[in-house]
């Protein structure tokens, strides 16, 4: 996984559309303490695994994120946006949280074959297609579409994140045309929860953070990695804690997203 913090639809339609009728209901005053700096929780949907005991430790410390979405497995044997998840979903719409797309099938972008065309191919399999620019926007936007069809008052906002944060000249600009900016995550953002846990332990990663991240960091973890032994969700609470210790505020990212 590569930190990317790079940033309308055809005819801004293709996710206009999908956003037009979204209740984007007011959010609910969040009680902290004092703020000398603030950081900003995303979240990936990923395996799932942990996803309710991560869901409980942000409930707990009153923590809003930003979700992006993707239908990937999870360790349920559903997909991520399958009915079987809407439950999921809406309480977290409920609790605050605010939504953005991850694109819908979750494959890379691999180059720039031609203006106005961006090669997508599936990370480990043998699919592999160039979209065009209404194909673009229509990937980035069916996440969103499924959301809606699930949550209808869930407050999404108009910013997406490549999987793997690889991106592409053309894929950004295609992308801006769909009327939606790229959010990756900051320098010291990346929490490490992909990475393998015998090299990279819960409490190196945790004391990595708590060093590191800076005022103005955008964070990102998923809801469980299928592949980390030590799961991530154990020392997501410390990590919670030793930041608010040191004066920072959660947020959810605003609409135009952070640029770093």
């Amino acid at each position: 996984m590569a930190s990317s913090c790079s940033r309308g639809a055809v005819n801004r339609r293709g996710f206009g559309a999908a956003l037009a009728g979204l209740a984007l209901a007011p959010l609910a005053a969040q009680p902290q303490p004092a703020c000398r700096d603030r950081v900003y929780l995303t979240i990936d949907t990923g395996w799932g695994r942990e996803a309710e005991q991560i869901a409980a430790i942000l409930r707990r410390h009153q923590i809003r994120a930003t979700l992006f979405l993707a239908d990937e497995p999870t360790h349920t044997g559903e997909r991520s946006l399958s009915d079987a998840w809407a439950p999921f979903w809406r309480a977290r719409a409920a609790e605050g949280h605010v939504f953005a797309s991850h694109t819908w099938r979750h494959w890379y972008f691999r180059g720039d074959p031609a203006p106005g065309r961006v090669r997508y191919v599936q990370r480990g399999g043998p699919g592999a297609e160039v979209l065009d620019q209404a194909g673009l926007c229509a990937e980035l936007a069916r996440p969103v579409e499924r959301l809606r069809a699930m949550v209808p008052d869930a407050t999404v906002l108009p910013l997406w994140r490549a999987p793997g944060g690889f991106t592409t000249p053309g894929a950004l600009r295609m992308a801006e045309a769909c009327g939606l900016h790229h959010q990756g995550w900051t320098r010291n953002g990346f929490l490490g929860d992909e990475l393998d846990s015998a090299q990279h332990p819960n409490a190196a990663l945790l004391a990595r953070s708590l060093r590191d991240i800076r005022d103005g960091e955008v964070l990102v973890m998923h809801w469980g990695v299928r592949s980390r032994r030590e799961p991530y969700a154990g020392v997501l609470e410390a990590l919670v804690a030793g930041l608010r210790e040191r004066g920072f505020c959660f947020e959810t990212l605003p609409p135009g997203g952070i640029r770093g």
